[in-house]
């Protein structure tokens, strides 16, 4: 038997946590009274097995049994890293400050 169980896709805020990260996942939701679209942000804490996620990763999670008091998500997979820019200190000109 599957279990029908609740997918959400969204951004890393926090991975200071030991395999745990905190993902935070935006939808757009119909305000009742006035019909305007507003934003809704929500944070869901998931389990990382591997540790191997990054603030700014964009994760799919799943839902999952209680892990412990506020864990009830899954990393499933993470479908885009950041992209860093590193920048070389030779690479960036000097700033002339003449007035």
């Amino acid at each position: 038997m599957e279990k029908n169980r609740k997918i959400r896709v969204g951004r890393i805020v926090s991975n200071k946590m030991d395999k745990t990260v905190v993902v935070q996942v935006e939808s757009l939701r119909r305000h009742p009274l006035y019909h305007k679209v507003i934003r809704h942000v929500s944070k869901f804490k998931a389990h990382d097995e591997d540790n191997s996620c990054n603030v700014g990763d964009m994760v799919r999670i799943v839902e999952t049994r209680p892990l412990s008091k506020d864990k009830r998500w899954k990393v499933v997979e993470i479908i885009q890293k950041k992209e860093t820019v590193e920048a070389v200190k030779d690479e960036l000109e000097p700033v002339n400050q003449e007035k």
